[in-house]
């Protein structure tokens, strides 16, 4: 158990490769040796002698697991690597061995066959059916024989999921764009050249600019160069990232991943590894799956094609003599932003720094969830750049919250919440601790500025931590966001839209001179512009979830499948524009391929997008501040975890169930 002050906290200033191995490897022996007590006890099949014991086993395993997972997606160096390749196949080979316990799994299946009348409660009736549906689902019930299949497809995945990773985060280090005179600098905010500036000195290269191969880094630079040809030069060096044709080059490993999941899949009774994926979701068929993304793709295309034609016509007005591309998007788009809105985002930016959006989420956390964040000093952490806070409720302790803000190297690229600890109070009260990761890019001088999506998305990932901390439940495997793929993004998507709200602008956004807040007049433009480019970005999201839906649709265990093949037949077949590419394409997409947590999954942010555009319409109704609706969210949707079904949960909070059509007037297709 972690212990110390404040609950108890990860020991991060004891933790490397050597002591993570020596962890995880004792958790194996512990948990096994608690595995074999639950399985041979001899007296009836019971909640209390076989559910609630599996709670409470694997903690000293469950403690270093997680620390692995921080250090593989933070600190991941090289002596990190090894250990991650040497050590996933491993824990995928003892996850499978308690799966396959012939004898756990009987008694397992009593208690779920009984549970109706063992007199449980709704949330331990809800245990138990997690628990069987978790056995069945991963092959408890197959026979020795196809167990010993099974473990060995496992075993593959993993390995091939390690390489994936480290493929793609290869690539992120390996290539880079540097910019060697002043004059290739056009059109780049300050605020970015200083970055880029400081990340060359940090690469040996003082006096000149350095543009890393990550979205923090890249995105903002083809956004705002003025220079085509080094716009398409970064581009390409973006999409291509593990699809190079080098040692990192990661088609062949997709291949591989999809044939091993198709057989897998089969193994289990599925017609494919969509089919088991979406089984386990509020979707329950790929089909249903489609069927929303298709619902949105047609106009979402028409919006698209429009947008182009307005860059194109300002591409033309100003003599550029081009047609767009794919490289041209975002400057163009920016361009149009500004001719339609009067809005510039590099004048939004200098309102948008780091801290200062932070404490928005704090303030409007508070005011939502009476949830207060406090700077922690003294405890460890993995890396100088983090900061501690414990977040209180009046008075009383809700947990831990740990920022890592900035991009380094070993550091996955993107944003995620992760949760170092899970609530639970069934043996004793236990307060969750959660993390937000980002890839900001540090400033070489002053307050780290941040563009208006990269606002949105911390906005969103600390709707994921607050999901964490508000957990209110007994048991931890139904705490926190151990809910539905395709419900966990609902809190963390609603989040997003107390950002642009007058009250937390207004507060927060904070000029990084004069500390003037944000003029009235910008702030209706920005209100005003919401809705912009929602065809792009509905497009380039939808190309790759379709594209993930289909392609392990298509998936069998004996012919291979070529991703950049299927990527060319699929996106012709949807009639994907030139100008736009997939949000992640193939060789990148790390949701379906470092994992199997988004495979056949990459939907679920549209389903819970459907659900986040109703809840919010019911906000907005009552008033986006109104205690009554953010008390009834807290409770309904936040607190419950997995211990309420995920429709109930939600039907508890709206009073029915979601309309649908309240996303399409959400993204302006209405």
């Amino acid at each position: 158990m972690w212990t110390g002050e404040h609950g108890g906290y990860p020991p991060f200033d004891q933790v490397n490769p050597a002591s993570i191995r020596a962890a995880l490897n004792e958790g194996m022996v512990l948990n096994r040796a608690e595995i074999a007590e639950i399985a041979g006890v001899t007296e009836a099949p019971t909640f209390a002698n076989t559910i609630v014991a599996l709670e409470d086993s694997g903690r000293a395993l469950d403690r270093a697991r997680r620390l692995f997972s921080v250090f593989t997606s933070t600190m991941n160096d090289r002596a990190m690597q090894d250990l991650q390749t040497e050590m996933s196949p491993v824990l995928s080979a003892f996850g499978d061995d308690i799966i396959q316990n012939a004898r756990l799994f009987a008694r397992i299946k009593a208690v779920h066959d009984g549970r109706a009348a063992a007199g449980l409660t709704p949330e331990q009736v809800r245990l138990v059916e997690t628990y069987y549906q978790r056995f069945t689902r991963q092959g408890a019930a197959l026979d020795d024989a196809d167990k010993a299949t099974l473990k060995d497809l496992n075993q593959k995945l993993a390995s091939l999921y390690t390489r994936f990773s480290q493929n793609e985060l290869a690539d992120e280090e390996d290539y880079r764009l540097t910019i060697e005179t002043e004059a290739d600098l056009e059109g780049l905010p300050e605020s970015l050249r200083e970055a880029a500036a400081a990340a060359a000195e940090e690469h040996g290269l003082k006096g000149k600019w350095v543009f890393t191969n990550t979205r923090s880094s890249m995105e903002p630079f083809i956004t705002y160069s003025a220079k085509r040809h080094l716009r398409e030069q970064g581009w390409r060096m973006w999409i291509m990232r593990g699809g190079n044709g080098t040692a990192t080059d990661n088609k062949a490993v997709i291949s591989e991943i999809l044939q091993l999941r198709s057989r897998r899949a089969k193994l289990l009774g599925f017609e494919s590894h969509a089919h088991w994926t979406v089984e386990n979701n509020m979707a329950k068929t790929p089909q249903a799956a489609i069927d929303l993304m298709m619902k949105l793709w047609g106009p979402a295309l028409r919006r698209a094609r429009e947008e182009i034609a307005d860059m194109q016509a300002i591409a033309d007005q100003e003599g550029a003599g081009i047609t767009i591309e794919a490289w041209d998007h975002r400057f163009y788009s920016e361009k149009v932003r500004k001719a339609r809105y009067d809005l510039d985002q590099n004048e939004v930016k200098l309102y948008l720094q780091l801290d200062k959006i932070r404490d928005g989420m704090f303030w409007a956390a508070e005011k939502l969830y009476g949830l207060h964040f406090a700077e922690l000093h003294g405890l460890p952490v993995y890396h100088e750049d983090m900061s501690v806070y414990e977040v209180t409720r009046d008075g009383e302790r809700v947990g831990l919250w740990y920022f890592d803000p900035y991009a380094r190297a070993g550091k996955n690229s993107g944003a995620w919440m992760n949760e170092y600890r899970t609530q639970e109070r069934f043996r004793t009260e236990v307060t969750p601790i959660v993390s937000n990761n980002s890839n900001f890019v540090k400033s070489g001088t002053g307050p780290v500025l941040i563009s208006w999506d990269d606002a949105v998305t911390m906005f969103h990932e600390f709707g994921h931590a607050l999901h964490g901390l508000s957990s209110n439940v007994t048991y931890p495997r139904l705490a926190g966001t151990a809910v539905k793929r395709d419900f966990v993004e609902f809190p963390s998507q609603i989040n997003e839209h107390w950002l642009p709200t007058p009250e937390v602008l207004e507060r927060f956004a904070l000029h990084v001179d004069t500390g003037a807040p944000i003029p009235a007049e910008l702030l209706t433009k920005i209100q005003q512009s919401l809705k912009f480019n929602q065809g792009f970005s509905t497009v380039e999201f939808l190309a790759s979830a379709i594209y993930d839906m289909k392609i392990h649709l298509a998936a069998t265990p004996d012919d291979p499948i070529d991703p950049d093949e299927f990527e060319k037949s699929c996106m012709a077949e949807i009639d994907l524009p030139r100008e736009i590419v997939m949000r992640h394409r193939p060789t990148q997409f790390g949701h379906i391929f470092s994992g199997d947590w988004y495979s056949a999954g990459y939907y679920v942010y549209l389903w819970a997008d459907a659900l986040t555009a109703d809840a919010w319409e019911l906000f907005e109704q009552k008033g986006v501040w109104d205690p009554a609706t953010a008390k009834s969210f807290l409770d309904d949707i936040l607190a419950v975890g997995n211990a309420v079904a995920p429709d109930e949960a939600f039907r508890r909070f709206r009073g029915r169930d979601v309309d649908t059509e309240a996303l399409m007037r959400l993204r302006g297709f209405a």
